[in-house]
């Protein structure tokens, strides 16, 4: 090859190559990735409550906890839970139930006790009692919402501040296992009829209403729902309960 020809062939393949890296360089051109937004974690402040709340739990053996521990009830739940969200405040519990009570038996009970009007939290739980006891569904008719109005009316007056638990089905326990499968039936088709005709008392009166039956029907599946004696719920189970109310009782007591 002359050697003139071979410079050019030099300065042609040099041009190229040139070209080549420069649009090498620019396909190669880090790009800086564009991380997707993530808002930061938003911490909700708990809102102020009174230095003290008084707690009042009316019902019957549900309430008082029968065939479990003195705080595994679930309205010692319930004030521990609220105690570990408020530790500057002092909270006191009143517990007016015993084991077998009707609504008749919670009515005479509470005029007995004549408690002070003056409670910032209430929860009522009643009715199994009249539903065991075969006693007519009329009486609960009648009965419940004089019980909701008294429950009121010791809650300063505010609805806001009483909430309504709906009543456990037994029918889902050890203790009614044996029964014929109509009998277990009609026990949850009549505490149903309970459980509806509270819920629509609660709604017509503007208070909290919160079905927890459904955890207790889970007794026969799961064996830990269910205290010693195999009726009652267990220490677990009123965990779930207060899980359920919890929130609804916060806001009770924050406005």
């Amino acid at each position: 090859m002359k050697p003139h020809f071979k410079q050019i062939v030099i300065v042609i393949l040099s041009i190229f190559l040139l070209s080549c890296s420069s649009d090498d360089s620019a396909s190669k051109t880090p790009v800086t990735p564009t991380l997707p937004v993530t808002p930061p974690a938003t911490q909700i402040p708990t809102t102020p409550i009174a230095n003290s709340i008084k707690y009042l739990a009316l019902g019957d053996s549900y309430t008082i906890g029968q065939s479990v521990c003195e705080t595994c009830r679930y309205p010692e739940q319930l004030k521990a839970s609220l105690k570990a969200i408020y530790p500057q405040t002092d909270f006191s519990l009143k517990i007016i139930a015993t084991i077998g009570w009707t609504t008749s038996n919670l009515i005479s009970a509470i005029n007995t006790q004549n408690p002070d009007s003056d409670y910032d939290l209430i929860t009522l739980l009643i009715g199994v009692n009249n539903q065991y006891q075969h006693v007519d569904f009329s009486v609960y008719q009648k009965e419940f919402p004089e019980l909701l109005t008294k429950a009121i009316s010791l809650a300063k007056g505010d609805k806001k501040n009483v909430i309504v638990l709906s009543i456990p089905d037994y029918a889902y326990t050890p203790f009614a296992a044996n029964y014929a499968e109509a009998n277990r039936m009609k026990i949850s088709n009549e505490l149903n009829q309970y459980n509806t005709f509270a819920e629509n008392t609660c709604i017509s009166k503007g208070v909290v209403f919160i079905s927890i039956t459904d955890i207790t029907r889970q007794g026969l599946s799961n064996s830990s729902l269910v205290a010693s004696d195999g009726l009652h719920p267990s220490e677990l189970a009123y965990k779930l309960f207060v899980g359920r109310i919890l929130p609804d009782v916060k806001i009770a007591l924050q406005d």
